[in-house]
């Protein structure tokens, strides 16, 4: 539907149709609302084929349901990130989601009682906005000294990382010890290179988790992430603010597979360069011909024209909703409301939720309700 001024309007406007766009999607059609999600990317599931060749989800597919449709695999299967994204595809596809592929959002900005969402397309009126772009942000963090580095050396983010093939011979560094940190350094140790792995292990997985004690613990820990480790309870709180702020334990690859084929484990951050070598926090000048920065990404929520984060970085929201600006919603970030929010089984509930706060404010409102500038 377009207004007097041309520009298109629908209620709602779901910014990105990964799992949590699309998840919102299905349960705003169960409410009857009227939306549209928004994907930058050419295909629905691009954000998943984007990733390093080997990655497969850390958890089994019974933990991968989303609403209305379980994960197609055996219960404990542990589905590559194709079948992830193919999954994702067929899911818009059974639900029939309006999502529009290859627009991407420039802003959103408060105007009228409403919101207009610009894109690269055209512009949107809406009344309500739910921002689903990624879990830790869509912009690569690398540190600034990265610029000062030998230009011989090899550097790549994570998120252009595809497998060892990429590499130079020779030394590799990898930067950050989360899961997918070990994860491509195991790769590129078992593939013969000389590996650092700089950074600290904030624990591992005390199991296998495709062994057969998986079995029995992961559906404990599932429920545990479910019910347990949330905003509702002291360890859920407490766990929070430690979960968005620092890198994930080991999960797939433990120390000892590690150091099996190889892996230094410096222990030891990354912080700056000494005649275009790294260097390390205890003063060691590593002389390696790539670097693999495994650091995440940066939340960016610059495209939103609405002070709506803190000083952290991360959006004032509770449970999803921007209570300072009626309308605006947030669905897929790290501990949302649960643990298992980051998770492709936890997204659901979180999207619910929403969902059915904008179905209740949409039917409360007789006039529009001002939105602070």
């Amino acid at each position: 539907m377009n207004g007097t001024n041309g520009t298109e309007q629908v209620e709602t406007v779901v910014v990105g149709a990964g799992q949590a766009g699309l998840a919102t999607g299905y349960h705003l059609a169960k409410q009857n609302r009227s939306f549209v999600i928004l994907e930058s990317n050419a295909r629905i599931g691009d954000n998943w084929r984007c990733h390093w060749d080997s990655l497969r989800l850390y958890s089994p597919a019974f933990t991968s349901p989303l609403p209305g449709l379980r994960f197609p695999a055996e219960r404990m299967a542990f589905p590559t990130k194709d079948e992830m994204a193919d999954f994702l595809e067929d899911y818009a596809t059974a639900f029939d989601l309006p999502v529009r592929t290859g627009v991407r959002v420039t802003r959103v900005a408060a105007e009228r009682g409403g919101y207009v969402v610009t894109t690269d397309n055209g512009s949107l009126r809406c009344d309500n906005v739910v921002v689903a772009s990624g879990t830790f942000g869509r912009t690569p963090c690398v540190p600034d000294f990265a610029g000062d580095l030998d230009p011989d050396i090899v550097q790549l983010h994570s998120s252009a990382y595809k497998n060892p093939g990429q590499l130079r011979p020779g030394p590799v560094l990898v930067v950050g010890a989360g899961h997918s940190g070990g994860d491509v350094a195991f790769e590129a140790g078992s593939a013969g290179h000389p590996t650092v792995l700089s950074g600290r292990i904030h624990g591992e997985i005390p199991f296998d988790i495709e062994g057969r004690s998986a079995h029995v613990l992961f559906p404990v820990l599932f429920f545990l992430a479910t019910h347990v480790f949330t905003i509702r309870t002291p360890i859920g709180r407490k766990m929070r603010p430690q979960v968005r702020a620092h890198g994930g334990p080991l999960i797939r690859v433990k120390r000892s597979d590690l150091e099996r084929v190889g892996v230094e484990l410096a222990g030891e951050r990354t912080i700056g360069t000494r005649d275009g070598r790294p260097v390390l926090a205890d003063g060691r000048v590593l002389d390696v011909t790539n670097i693999v920065w495994c650091t995440g990404f940066r939340q960016d929520f610059s495209w939103i024209d609405l002070p709506v984060v803190d000083e952290s970085g991360w959006p004032h929201e509770r449970r999803g909703v921007a209570e300072t600006y009626p309308g605006l919603y947030f669905v897929g970030l790290a501990f949302q409301y649960a643990f298992v929010s980051m998770l492709i089984g936890g997204v659901g509930r979180d999207a619910g939720y929403v969902a059915k706060h904008i179905a209740s404010r949409t039917s409360k409102r007789t006039t529009r309700t001002p939105i602070p500038a």
